[in-house]
């Protein structure tokens, strides 16, 4: 890759969680335990059967606390880069894991929410949770009792910090999307919003998005993210 490039925004998805063996969940046509994702991952699912919503996200939460799930190469690099660079940097996840983080990324924001937080529904406060989750477990600030949900962006709801988000698109003169489908708006769309900027799109395989983008480059994150860092820095 050639310029010099002041503002940067990266897009991380699934693809670079998956390299870390995180399940994505979906069994054969999409179920969980016979049951579509979908329907355990929105404000009606969670109204109608909060127990079995409680028991998907535990499910993923202790997922997450296995200690063979570690950061991999590609979430590596995107500290290296955060480091070093000097200009402008957002780093903007789809993802509700903490493997950035564990990685040692600062500047990031997570779109869709956190696995490892909570939200009481009640008192309207956020807080980090590392536990199961249900119906009878108190709010550790109101101690209300059945008011405690993931604090995860579902189906349905608004993504969070899109304001930020769309501020730093506006202003990036390179926007990088990696492992992720293009196919869940608004996420979809960032490629778009970044008028000014070179843009890069870096996947397992090609997208629908593809066309989009200035340049994509095809293969594992955990090898192709390094090797970007590598150029970014370079120049």
């Amino acid at each position: 890759m050639t310029g010099i490039h002041r503002s940067i925004v990266i897009l991380t998805g699934a693809g670079i969680s998956a390299e870390s063996g995180l399940a994505t969940f979906r069994g054969a046509g999409g179920l969980w335990m016979g049951h579509r994702v979908e329907d355990v991952a929105t404000p009606e699912a969670f109204a109608r059967q909060p127990e079995m919503v409680h028991a998907f996200y535990n499910a993923r939460r202790r997922q997450l606390a296995d200690s063979a799930i570690a950061p991999n190469a590609a979430h590596e690099a995107l500290v290296r880069l955060e480091d070093g660079w000097a200009g402008d940097f957002l780093l903007v996840t789809q993802n509700v894991d903490d493997l950035h983080e564990r990685a040692g990324s600062k500047r990031i924001v997570h779109m869709h929410g956190e696995l490892r937080r909570a939200r009481c529904t009640t008192c309207d406060r956020g807080f980090a949770w590392l536990d199961d989750l249900g119906t009878d477990t108190a709010c550790p600030h109101c101690a209300r009792t059945g008011s405690l949900r993931p604090d995860i962006v579902w189906f349905g709801e608004m993504p969070m910090d899109l304001e930020r988000i769309h501020r730093a698109l506006q202003g990036c003169d390179l926007f990088i999307s990696i492992g992720t489908s293009g196919l869940v708006y608004p996420a979809a769309g960032f490629v778009e919003a970044a008028p000014a900027a070179r843009t890069v799109e870096i996947n397992l395989e090609p997208t629908s998005r593809r066309s989009m983008f200035d340049e994509h480059r095809t293969g594992p994150a955990g090898t192709l993210v390094p090797a970007l860092v590598h150029e970014l820095l370079q120049a």
